[in-house]
């Protein structure tokens, strides 16, 4: 079923502007080039935050962050072996991956740390990420609530995900 969307998609915008007499190709290439300098102006801010969360995890801070904020977090719910992940979550997708794949590789899918750690990577967002595309185009400027309740919502979400992984 997958297989044949794109082609419907593509077939359905080539009748509809066949329709309204519109040049799809005109309107592509267009749309392209708008892709293009959307990528050069967001291109820094990316950058800033790759290299930012590179170094935050390469340098091993984020394992002495989590080391310290693991006691705290096993009150709530989450797992000490899952701090770190959820640490790097919210910075990078690429960075969090990693450390996914080596708890399955340590601790397996099936158990108690394999099941919440699924949960944190799958249930939150790289919000400073998404962040970064989103309002380097936007007029907004003033960012004070947008990020800190998006971390919020995401880290309780982990919460809860984690308790309800308990439960089953």
């Amino acid at each position: 079923m997958t297989l044949y969307i794109v082609p419907l998609i593509f077939i359905t915008v080539l009748l509809i502007s066949l329709l309204k007499k519109k040049n799809a190709y005109s309107a592509f290439v267009k749309g392209a080039s708008g892709a293009i300098e959307l990528m050069t102006s967001v291109l820094p801010y990316l950058l800033v935050v790759m290299v930012a969360c590179e170094v935050f995890r390469v340098s091993g801070a984020s394992g002495a962050v989590s080391g310290f904020l693991a006691p705290a977090l096993e009150f709530v719910g989450i797992p000490r072996e899952c701090t770190e992940l959820l640490l790097l979550r919210p910075l990078s997708g690429a960075g969090s991956l990693s450390v996914l794949e080596h708890i399955y590789e340590v601790y397996g899918t099936d158990g108690i740390i394999g099941r919440c750690a699924s949960v944190i990577y799958g249930s939150s967002e790289t919000v400073f990420y998404v962040s970064a595309i989103y309002f380097s185009k936007s007029n907004v400027k003033n960012l004070r609530y947008a990020i800190p309740l998006a971390l919020i919502a995401s880290f309780l979400g982990n919460v809860i995900g984690c308790n309800i992984c308990r439960l089953m």
